[in-house]
């Protein structure tokens, strides 16, 4: 756990732990090794969306995976350095990392949904938590095989086991953390409710 922010530090640092995060946050794995790979633009494949539920739609397992982890990866990696400085520039470089992820400048700023790169913060934050919430993503994944529903539910029990058992800090961030995921399912959201929504292994949008 971290300690409560108290906000006592400068400004350039406030900056740098921002920027940071977000260019590291930013960067669009799926993206890049689609094309690396020679699959094409991720965008134009499935649902559009760069992150690993759709690069698994191009039938490269592997590929699907490493997105996953490099996109958890980089969520970790921008907390983790930024916690040599201390845990409000921690909370900075959280929030750049999450932001970049959403809104990547290189996209222009038409990013992911963010579910791997916030288990990536998690990770580095509170692993508990991170865990719960990998398995009831697991488990409504299993069950329903719909990748939306399950980041929709796990999303939403971040903020209440942090409640629980973390600081009202950590509470609030998860919170902002499960609508800005919210947000980015809000067409997903609507093929569920239509009933048309596509699951995990199907190859339509």
């Amino acid at each position: 756990m971290i300690d409560p922010i108290s906000w006592e530090f400068s400004y350039p640092f406030i900056l740098a732990a921002l920027l940071g995060g977000y260019f590291l946050g930013s960067i669009p794995f799926g993206l890049i090794l689609t094309r690396v790979r020679g699959l094409g633009d991720i965008r134009h494949i499935g649902s559009g969306n760069i992150g690993a539920t759709n690069v698994l739609r191009t039938g490269n397992k592997g590929l699907a995976a490493a997105t996953l982890l490099l996109d958890a990866a980089k969520g970790a990696i921008a907390v983790l350095v930024a916690a040599k400085f201390g845990p409000d520039i921690e909370i900075v470089a959280w929030f750049g990392a999450l932001i970049g992820h959403f809104f990547p400048v290189w996209l222009r700023f038409k990013g992911g949904k963010g579910v791997a790169t916030s288990l990536g913060l998690l990770f580095a934050f509170t692993w508990p938590i991170a865990f719960c919430a990998l398995a009831v993503w697991i488990i409504i994944a299993v069950a329903t095989r719909y990748s939306s529903l399950a980041a929709l539910i796990s999303s939403l029990s971040c903020p209440i086991l942090a409640w629980f058992i973390s600081t009202p800090q950590i509470t609030e961030f998860y919170s902002i953390m499960a609508f800005l995921i919210w947000v980015k399912h809000l067409a997903n959201i609507k093929r569920l409710l239509q009933g048309n929504e596509s699951k995990i292994g199907a190859n339509n949008t």
